[in-house]
């Protein structure tokens, strides 16, 4: 039975893309947590994934130039520890900026508001820290919704100029602001207002 389990994980784990990063709840529905557990073991010590740290692992996303394993996506590490843990995280300050492309600076630190406790963790030369928020920052408010608001919200009311509200407007599709508008009874007020501003004005 325990074969069976590692088999059935193995094979979850081969059908996904190179650098795709795992957590043990993501097999809740193959095994128990036990088997869970020894299944994703014994597939790091096969050379089939490795650990990143504690309870995250990725599919190596091998390098061919390089030849070498490149280091694995801090926003799907982040993805991934909010998933295990069932808290809605959305990256804030210069991360949501770089996400967004609204700074070509890669951060050293990637911050995330999270409606879950305050967590901060480690891997390699990248820092991952979960700040707690109200619920009504990340919860009530669609992934991109929130996206832009907390980028909005590190630029500061006086530092979106014009090159930025261009960037805004190229970024999102008419159907995504849209749907961005549709969710901004939720945001602060003048991230909003600013927010109706940009995409009435488009690219122009």
């Amino acid at each position: 039975m325990e074969r069976g389990h590692l088999d059935k994980i193995r094979s979850r784990i081969l059908s996904s893309e190179d650098g795709t990063v795992f957590v043990p709840s993501d097999f809740s529905d193959l095994a128990d947590a036990n088997s869970v557990k020894k299944s994703l073991s014994r597939l790091v010590k096969a050379g089939t994934i490795r650990r990143i740290q504690r309870g995250v692992y990725e599919l190596p996303l091998y390098n061919e130039f390089m030849q070498e394993n490149v280091a694995p996506a801090p926003y799907k590490v982040a993805e991934a520890l909010a998933r295990n843990y069932g808290w809605t995280a959305i990256p804030s300050g210069d991360t949501a900026l770089n996400l967004l492309g609204l700074s070509t600076q890669v951060p050293a630190e990637w911050e995330y508001v999270s409606d879950g406790p305050y967590r901060e963790y480690t891997f390699g030369k990248t820092t991952l820290r979960f700040k707690h928020t109200t619920n009504k920052d990340v919860s009530k408010l669609p992934y991109q919704s929130a996206l832009l608001a907390q980028a909005m919200k590190a630029l500061g009311r006086d530092g979106i100029d014009e090159r930025a509200r261009q960037h805004i407007a190229r970024r999102f599709s008419p159907g995504e602001q849209a749907d961005i508008l549709q969710s901004g009874k939720y945001m602060t007020g003048w991230v909003y207002e600013e927010i109706k501003q940009i995409f009435a004005g488009g690219t122009q």
